[in-house]
């Protein structure tokens, strides 16, 4: 129904907000507190989420479930110490992605299984919060790609003195091979939407999305299903649709 699809729609795009503002402010603090003045200087070190907006990133995570927000500026030259503070800055976000992931997690559960049963809001309530969860833990793990311009890019980058063909192929196709995930991606799920179920085999990031939600989350399930007292077979499915 269309007021359902647009339920969905309001919700993805206010979780993308909150997971891609936190990202980038996480990369923006770590970077200024190792010594780097320049995310404060260009308005990041900021929890407002319009300074941190990419348009395209922001369309292809609310669309397809991934995507970016404009990267954090830094001059690495700044740090104290330059390889510890470039290491700690690109592995920032994905560390915040998490924590958020294991705050956000619990909101859930409450919304899900307390929340009395209110026209319109109840559905939005219990969409917004399971997609908080499940986005911060994709987008954790979606920026551990090694690809240009990925968490996951900048990571190797900080750790790795060596320049091969490897890391230089990474850097100048890593764009291009993320462009082109994030289309096969949509495309597939175009495909799932009108019947042709076969396609979600193909959905290269939507196994990852996957892979986030089951195992990189499975510590915060194990963790909070103590908390409540539910099995971890019940959580499994719980906000995963």
């Amino acid at each position: 129904m269309m007021w359902e699809y647009a339920i969905q729609l309001l919700a993805s795009f206010l979780a993308v907000t909150v997971v891609l503002t936190l990202h980038e402010f996480a990369h923006a603090f770590v970077a200024y507190r190792c010594g780097d003045p320049t995310p404060k200087w260009n308005g990041r070190l900021s929890l407002n989420p319009l300074r941190h907006f990419d348009i395209t990133g922001l369309l292809c995570f609310a669309f397809v479930g991934f995507g970016w927000a404009r990267p954090v500026p830094i001059n690495p030259n700044n740090f104290k110490r330059y390889r510890l503070g470039l290491g700690l800055t690109a592995s920032a976000g994905i560390i915040m992605n998490y924590i958020s992931a294991f705050l956000l997690y619990p909101l859930a559960l409450v919304v899900i299984n307390y929340m009395p049963d209110v026209v319109f809001l109840t559905d939005f309530l219990t969409m917004l919060t399971a997609l908080l969860y499940s986005y911060s833990l994709s987008f954790c793990v979606f920026n551990l790609l090694p690809l240009y311009p990925l968490d996951g890019f900048r990571i190797v980058d900080a750790v790795n003195k060596r320049r091969g063909k490897v890391y230089r192929f990474l850097r100048d196709y890593g764009q291009m091979i993320l462009f082109g995930l994030i289309l096969e991606s949509f495309i597939c799920r175009t495909f799932v939407r009108i019947g042709v179920s076969q396609m979600a085999w193909f959905d290269i990031l939507g196994w990852i999305m996957q892979f986030a939600t089951k195992y990189v989350g499975f510590p915060i399930l194990a963790f909070w299903g103590l908390i409540f007292g539910m099995p971890i077979g019940e959580l499994w499915g719980l906000l995963l649709w």
